[in-house]
């Protein structure tokens, strides 16, 4: 139950801090001060952040995952259980809706409050902030889930320097946000993914299966190559 609590709080604490960065502060502007919003590398950084932060404060726990895709991930790449598995993607997925809800009731205090719209959800073709095809969304999450998993696989490693994964993860997030905000918003999470579409007023809903298949197929991919490239058939 520690485990699943733990999960829950830094799902919350991703959609929260991370959605929450894109929704209220990444277009702000003010007419006294008309660029204080802090735009898609604050948004990356703070998707990165969450994931940091939580790392250090839980990861301990229950291992950090935050993420369905993490955790099929690192099940495929032998480093977590299979019995453990639903119980933490459903941790994960009410935890993320948890932290959107919340979300949600912050920005519907602003005054003149008309509705969230999008909700920094992610999408392809007209929900594409830059108008990116199904295919080409699709690859993206595929690879770059791919590329995250692959990150944490090596950064938690028994052979890694201890202590410094959260960093190299966080940042691997941040990274992975910098490439891929204009073409999806970003899932490489499907609780980010679902958390934000639940309130969205858009047809977000109708996309999120391919941020769910991509991220997965990705990550089980990504920590499958690790495990060649490493050779690594125990867990750390």
């Amino acid at each position: 139950m520690n485990k699943l609590l733990a999960e829950f709080i830094g799902t919350f604490w991703l959609v929260l801090g991370g959605c929450g960065s894109a929704v209220l502060a990444a277009t702000f502007a003010d007419p006294a001060f008309p660029a204080l919003g802090i735009g898609f590398v604050g948004v990356s950084f703070a998707f990165g952040l969450t994931v940091l932060t939580m790392a250090y404060a839980v990861g301990h726990i229950s291992g950090g995952h935050f993420n369905p895709a993490v955790t099929f991930g690192l099940w495929a790449g032998g480093r977590f259980a299979a019995k453990d598995v639903a119980g933490y993607v459903t941790a994960q997925v009410v935890g993320g809706i948890a932290g959107a809800a919340v979300l949600y009731l912050i920005a519907s205090g602003k005054a003149g409050f008309t509705g969230v719209g999008g909700f920094a959800t992610n999408g392809y073709g007209d929900l594409s902030p830059a108008k990116f095809s199904m295919t080409a969304a699709f690859v993206t999450e595929f690879v770059l889930t791919g590329a995250f998993l692959f990150i944490i696989m090596g950064a938690t490693h028994k052979d890694a320097a201890a202590g410094f994964a959260p960093i190299a993860i966080g940042l691997g997030l941040t990274l992975i946000h910098l490439i891929s905000i204009p073409v999806t918003n970003t899932s490489v999470n499907p609780a980010r993914s679902t958390a934000v579409a639940v309130f969205a007023e858009t047809a977000a809903l109708s996309q999120l299966w391919l941020f769910w298949v991509a991220p997965i197929a990705g990550a089980i991919a990504g920590a499958l190559l690790y495990r060649v490239t490493k050779c690594d058939k125990k867990a750390a």
